[in-house]
């Protein structure tokens, strides 16, 4: 599994909080910020799933 596959998901679960915290508070900026992490890890981890795709086509 390709070290982006888990930062990703690290950066989507880190963006859920900050965005779920951010609507408890009414933080619009938090919110923001948790979504911006969110999308963030998202792209990062298909990023790692393709890395891992071509590495196992050249198997």
């Amino acid at each position: 599994m390709d070290k982006d596959r888990n930062e990703g998901s690290a950066t989507q679960a880190k963006g859920a909080v900050k965005e779920a915290v951010g609507k408890i508070t009414g933080d619009a900026k938090l919110k923001a910020e948790g979504a911006t992490d969110k999308a963030t890890g998202k792209a990062q981890n298909a990023i790692g799933g393709a890395k891992d795709a071509v590495r196992d086509a050249l198997k």
